[in-house]
């Protein structure tokens, strides 16, 4: 019987180290990256970079930046986004097609070239952007990167999405995490499942010895006829039962309780319902309007800014959709009239305007601080970047996670292109005077725009 007791309770320890030791590794895959395999990927990519450069046609890195800044929001290598997926682009297309098609795509389909009406027919006639400040070297920049990324080895399924980062924050973690996650209720169910096999067998063990040694045993009351209440009190008082049943739900509502907290306030995929239903994907995708147009405020300050109704007015004074609605005006037109007090008819303005109550769709904590003008005029970043593929767009939505992690991994990726621009050029003015041992106060460092302080 002592044996029987010794084996049972060696099977219960390992069962409880094999818990502790999934649960660490789940916790540790949620926070810890893997260096080695970056360090391994990152000497992959260089060994074969390194090979991939004999055999393209011009700068990989200067491609790599072009790349990051105008293609990834509708791109990728591996996988259809918006647009086809890139890698072996050099091999189905040649290089002074793939020229043209990227600065301006839709000059060739208007000509009639034929792989250009296949490919705008396949991916259901979405005009990609034209890039015709692009020049013939800044586009076999961009193929040779292409063809360098293209020819690396494919990343494990944890790491890759990582390293992009816009997906999120959390999609590659993720895959590691939920099976990590499913092993773990797999083994506490087996273990639930082995206990409760071992309590029988103990149980028929030691009536058997005991009836061996001659004792009278009282047999059990008939369980088919018992309460319910007396069967919780039964299994209550098996003390095996409950102690599994404890960790189960400890397990259980930790594992929520730190998801749930992981994810607070990180709103990605968000789409409320707009006073106006106003389409990006019409606006900046068909007719191509710049978003600065309208989000004024981007280059040049803190917020883009949400443009006011006499900005929709220079177009909508006279652009009023009546074609599509049997001679009448738009709806989502109207709206603006009626904010306006407008009077299509007489073009006069009343005197009871209401502003649109817009719902804000991104938003980040009070303690983080953002500004538009050091990312678009500074960092020369798309829109796109940070808000997604937003010329497809019929309703907003929030395209990135907007968590710290997403926004550190962008500036640990991204390169500064520092050539030309005036901000860096102070930097480096700077840098030169320390050089030569001269003073630098914090006025020679900006110290004395209004911006430092009230912002």
């Amino acid at each position: 019987m002592s044996s029987i007791s010794l084996v049972f309770r060696r099977v219960v320890k390992s069962l409880i180290l094999v818990s502790v030791l999934s649960i660490g590794i789940h916790v540790k895959a949620q926070n810890a990256p893997d260096a080695n395999a970056a360090a391994e990927q990152s000497a992959a990519g260089a060994a074969t970079g390194a090979s991939a450069a004999q055999a393209v046609k011009g700068d990989a890195n200067a491609g790599g930046a072009i790349f990051k800044q105008k293609c990834t929001a509708c791109h990728a290598m591996d996988r259809t986004v918006v647009g086809p997926a890139l890698k072996g682009v050099h091999e189905r297309h040649d290089e002074a097609w793939l020229i043209k098609w990227i600065k301006n795509s839709q000059a060739l389909v208007a000509a009639g070239d034929p792989a250009a009406v296949k490919v705008f027919n396949e991916y259901n006639k979405t005009v990609m952007t034209p890039f015709p400040e692009l020049s013939d070297d800044d586009v076999r920049n961009i193929l040779a990167y292409i063809q360098v990324e293209g020819d690396k080895p494919a990343a494990p399924a944890g790491g890759a999405q990582g390293a992009e980062g816009s997906t999120g924050a959390g999609q590659g973690s993720g895959e590691v995490s939920n099976f990590m996650l499913g092993g773990l209720i797999v083994v506490v169910i087996v273990a639930l499942l082995v206990i409760l096999v071992l309590n029988r067998v103990i149980k028929t063990l030691e009536r058997l010895l005991l009836q061996k040694q001659g004792i009278v045993i009282e047999e059990e009351a008939d369980e088919e006829g018992e309460s319910a209440a007396a069967k919780i009190r039964r299994l209550s008082k098996n003390k095996k039962l409950v102690f599994f049943i404890t960790i189960l739900l400890i397990i259980f509502f930790g594992t929520w309780g730190w998801i749930a907290m992981w994810n607070t306030g990180v709103h990605q995929g968000y789409q409320p319902t707009q006073p106006i239903k106003y389409s990006h994907q019409l606006h900046a995708g068909t007719l191509k309007i710049d978003c600065q147009y309208c989000h004024s405020g981007a280059y040049k300050s803190k917020n883009a800014s949400i443009p006011s109704l006499n900005v929709c007015m220079n177009c909508h004074n006279y652009v009023q959709a009546t074609e599509k609605y049997n001679g009448e005006i738009s709806p989502e037109i109207m709206k603006i009239y009626k904010a306006l007090d407008y009077d299509p008819q007489t073009k006069q303005y009343g005197s009871n305007p209401k502003p649109i109550q817009w719902v804000r769709i991104h938003n980040l904590p009070d303690f983080a601080y953002f500004n538009h003008s050091q990312h678009v005029s500074v960092g020369g970043l798309a829109c796109q970047k940070c808000h997604g593929p937003i010329q497809t767009m019929s309703e907003v939505y929030q395209y990135s996670p907007l968590t710290m992690k997403w926004c550190i991994n962008c500036h640990r990726e991204n390169n500064v292109n520092y050539k030309g621009n005036a901000y860096y050029d102070k930097v480096i003015a700077v840098h030169d005077q320390l050089k030569k041992g001269e003073k630098v106060t914090p006025a020679v460092l900006g110290g004395l725009e209004c911006g430092k302080c009230h912002y």
